[in-house]
């Protein structure tokens, strides 16, 4: 079996975290986020950990600034699939947002994208990050209906992927 990274994305609250652990039931996953770094930095400048609209605002212009002055986000993920090919996992999903970022990790190692939706879920719109999560050609979009169905369509994906 060979190892697969896989870009996800969707909305806040779409499913993207329940989609993986569902496939996780299926082989071992490897779970990152390109944010990680930056809520960490947020967290030392007074963020509380929130996910109101200003808060979001606030950690996807965080995260553009990093990305502008050392690309900080991009190479904490190369440092992070270095570790997932280190691992006994068989499938990374990297959370992802920003389409040029999705382009970069695509074309540097192969990743295949996945777009999560959820039915009657509204698309946050208040930030750049989150605006455009669906300005981008996935590979894969799955919609969450119902977890019963977001779990089938786990178990099909990773059959799919990992053969």
């Amino acid at each position: 079996m060979k190892k697969q990274i896989v870009v996800i994305n969707g909305t806040g609250g779409s499913g993207k975290d329940t989609f993986i652990d569902f496939c996780s039931k299926y082989c071992e996953t490897f779970n990152f986020s390109s944010i990680t770094k930056i809520k960490e930095i947020a967290k030392l400048m007074g963020w509380t950990g929130s996910k109101t609209e200003k808060d979001r605002k606030f950690l996807a212009d965080l995260k553009s600034l990093s990305t502008n002055y050392n690309d900080m986000p991009y190479n904490n993920t190369k440092n992070a699939i270095d570790d997932f090919y280190k691992s006994s996992a068989l499938i990374m999903f990297i959370h992802v947002r920003e389409p040029e970022e999705i382009t970069k990790i695509v074309s540097a190692f192969g990743a295949i994208t996945l777009l999560i939706k959820r039915k009657n879920y509204k698309l946050i719109t208040s930030n750049l990050s989150d605006a455009n999560v669906e300005n981008y050609n996935y590979d894969y979009i799955i919609t969450n209906d119902t977890l019963e169905s977001l779990e089938v369509s786990a178990k099909e994906f990773v059959k799919e992927i990992v053969k």
